[in-house]
């Protein structure tokens, strides 16, 4: 899109912002009344109809005024929101609710909660995913004739504990020399390279493996977890207003419940630099189209976990929604390397 001029920028920034404020159509005589622009309505109502013409505003059924449209919105996130930081009590309050949790899905649980009373909004929260955890220690422990059990602690102290049944016999200095073993093979490797590492190990030729080496590898296979990463929901009912269209309102709720295109959605902000913001369409949530999500990845810059997000209506406060997500992914991030 052409870029537009300073006047247009600050009418557009008026007519959003109103919008957002109040969720009506805003006429000319609002913004020259509310916004302190040295022109005309006039000139205004010309600006508005220029805009209209780009495809960021657009009328709203027979009223004169007119509401940004998803493209309009998308500028106004893009290039004219300033973000404001959350108050010092705001990210006090934060930290101190998300501090002191040395378990991994109790931190989630807390943020889930946090998220949705501070936003009032529907939260959605997505678990570290497995394959990017990094192993810090492996160790198989005897249960009982038959059976071990095969413990794998992470580097964001995730424990992840696993019976593996054995079909040979195995003396208390065998056990000890594959657990030493494989403790220098796994160490510092994520799960998915720990999974191509051990393909590798076993798909060499076997004689290069005494029968231990094979054995530990064996179990090691057996132990890597294969789970998928979760997807919490929590808020729903968030989205519901009185003006809420029924089916609308279902086919929304069904799309939460059923989770594949918030799985989806959450995976592209994973992969993506810093905070994603979705508005409308771009959020491809059951073709509706007035549903926004803001969301940002947890865990280090080069290993990203999982990511925590904020579903509303594409008429929401972006600014705090924004800085909200931003600072608790943040402290998320700081609990998980402490913990």
């Amino acid at each position: 899109m052409n870029e537009i001029g300073a006047r247009a920028k600050k009418i557009l920034h008026a007519v959003v912002s109103e919008y957002l404020a109040t969720g009506d159509a805003v006429g000319s005589q609002t913004i020259t009344r509310r916004y302190g622009l040295d022109v005309s309505a006039a000139t205004v109502r010309n600006v508005m109809g220029d805009l209209e013409d780009l495809g960021l505003l657009k009328h709203a059924h027979t009223s004169a005024g007119r509401i940004p449209t998803d493209r309009g919105l998308r500028y106004y996130v893009d290039t004219l929101l300033r973000i404001r930081s959350l108050s010092a009590p705001e990210q006090e309050e934060i930290r101190e609710r998300l501090s002191g949790v040395n378990e991994r899905p109790e931190l989630l649980q807390r943020t889930t909660k946090l998220l949705r009373e501070l936003s009032h909004l529907a939260v959605v929260v997505q678990t570290p995913r497995p394959a990017s955890d990094v192993i810090e220690h492996m160790e198989f422990v005897r249960l009982r004739e038959g059976q071990l059990l095969a413990v794998l602690s992470t580097a964001t102290g995730h424990i992840e504990n696993k019976l593996v049944a054995i079909d040979f016999v195995l003396a208390p200095s065998e056990l000890e020399r594959i657990n030493n073993y494989l403790n220098e093979l796994v160490g510092g490797l994520t799960l998915e390279k720990l999974k191509s590492r051990l393909a590798e190990e076993i798909g060499r030729d076997r004689t290069e493996h005494d029968q231990l080496v094979a054995r530990a590898l064996t179990l090691a296979a057996a132990a890597v977890p294969q789970g998928e990463p979760q997807v919490f929901v929590d808020g729903q009912s968030n989205l519901l207003s009185n003006e809420t269209d029924v089916e609308r309102a279902r086919a929304l709720l069904r799309t939460l419940e059923e989770k594949d295109m918030l799985e989806r959605l959450l995976d592209r902000t994973l992969s993506a630099p810093g905070i994603c913001v979705f508005i409308g369409s771009e959020a491809n949530l059951a073709d509706l189209t007035d549903v926004s999500v803001v969301a940002a990845p947890y865990g280090t810059d080069d290993r990203p976990l999982g990511t925590i997000g904020v579903i509303g209506p594409s008429r929401m406060n972006y600014s705090r929604v924004i800085s909200l997500v931003d600072f608790t992914a943040e402290v998320v991030t700081l609990s998980l390397s402490k913990s």
